[in-house]
This record gives C-alpha cells, sequence and structure tokens, in this order.
C-alpha cells in the first residue's frame, strides 16, 4: 500500500514482520508539546531511525535502496519509558547501575536489531517492537549514512542536514530557542527533567 506524503508523492511502505535492521539516526528534536490524558504535557523527544538491509524498494528513484523506518521517543531511559524498554529488548539484558548514569545515545548508531513491524490504522508501517538478533543472523553493510545531531552539543552542519519537517519541530523547542538566542535568560522548561536522561559518558552499548 501508498501514502501520500506533505508534498502529494506517493513512497512505498517498509514491509511488515520481524525484519533485520541496523540504526542509521539518532535525532534529538527538543522538547516537544503534545497531550497526555487530556492535558498539555511538554517532553523532550528523539527520533531513532533504523535501515533495513534485506528489504529494498522496488519503485521510484530510490529503487534497489533499504527501506527506512523511525519512531519518536521521550528522552529518557527511565524505569517506565518506552526507549528503556526497547533498548533492555535490543541488548537483551537490563542496564546496570552504571549504565544508568551515563547512557551515550551515540552507541547505538551502526547497531544491527530485529525489528516488527505492523501496519496502523491508515495503512503506514511503524515498529511496534525491538529485539535482540538472533546470533548468526547475517547481516549485509550498511549502505545509507549514519547521522547524529543532538541539541546538547548542537552542531550547525547537522542541524542543515535535517529534512525541513525535522528541522522546524528543532526549531520549536525551547532548547534551539536559548542556542539561536544566547541572551535570552531561561527557555520557560526550567521545571521539566526527564527521570534518567541521555548523557555522553561513553558507556558502551
Amino acid at each position: 500500500m501508498k501514502l501520500s506524503n506533505e508534498g502529494g508523492m506517493e513512497f512505498e511502505q517498509a514491509p511488515v514482520g520481524a525484519q533485520v535492521a541496523r540504526c542509521i539516526k539518532f535525532i534529538d528534536i527538543g522538547t516537544q508539546a503534545g497531550e497526555w490524558q487530556g492535558k498539555p504535557k511538554h517532553t523532550r523527544k528523539v527520533i531513532i531511525t533504523w535501515e533495513l538491509p534485506k528489504c529494498l524498494m522496488s519503485e521510484g528513484e530510490y529503487t534497489g535502496q533499504p527501506f527506512t523506518i523511525s519512531k519518536f521517543y521521550t528522552a529518557s531511559i527511565g524505569e517506565k519509558a518506552n526507549l528503556r524498554h526497547d533498548l533492555v529488548a535490543w541488548r537483551g539484558r537490563e542496564f546496570t547501575t552504571q549504565e544508568l548514569t551515563g547512557f551515550d545515545s551515540k552507541n547505538i548508531i551502526g547497531k544491527p536489531c530485529m525489528l516488527n513491524i505492523i501496519r496502523d490504522d491508515k495503512g503506514k508501517s511503524r515498529v511496534n517492537g525491538v529485539m535482540q538478533l538472533p546470533q548468526g543472523f547475517d547481516v549485509p553493510e550498511q549502505v545509507n549514512p549514519s547521522f547524529y545531531f543532538s541539541l546538547d552539543e548542537f552542531d550547525q552542519k547537522a542541524f542543515d542536514g535535517l529534512s525541513k519537517g525535522i528541522r522546524a519541530m528543532v526549531e520549536d523547542s525551547p532548547e534551539y530557542h536559548a542556542i539561536a538566542n544566547p541572551t535570552t535568560s531561561g527557555n520557560g522548561f526550567e521545571d521539566l527533567k526527564d527521570d534518567i536522561p541521555w548523557k555522553d559518558d561513553g558507556i558502551p552499548f
């Protein structure tokens, strides 16, 4: 099945089922406005993108290239966080106390896994689960370039490399406003703290 994107162009959907995947992107989009149980909520969000090296597109200009698929997460590895749940399943083990004090988000780039992909009620493919890659599975070499963007380590070149839609999300975040307007004190979200946020202390995946 095909869907239309913002520009009206059609694109193929990634195949459903258990698929071999490799993480190729980690994008921090900052604190985003949302809703929880009917009430406004602001949370720091990240996007993780995988390529499916054994599932190749068959139509259009990207024929022969692997499908890619992304998932949005709250930027926390707290006990109840979806991101932590998926990372534990991906790693095949729980976090140690030391790892919880400083998990480096860069370490997931290039790491293989299995994804369970389903179709939502609009016919769009989405990630429903992340699992450790079983031993003995062959994973082809990475095709798409790795990409990492963090507002905590702002890189203008990486920012410029974001898609128009993702860049607009980042620009709406208070973290980006603080970077773009460094003389402005505070960002209006000082009371919002992730219970265990991403850090960059070099703890291995």
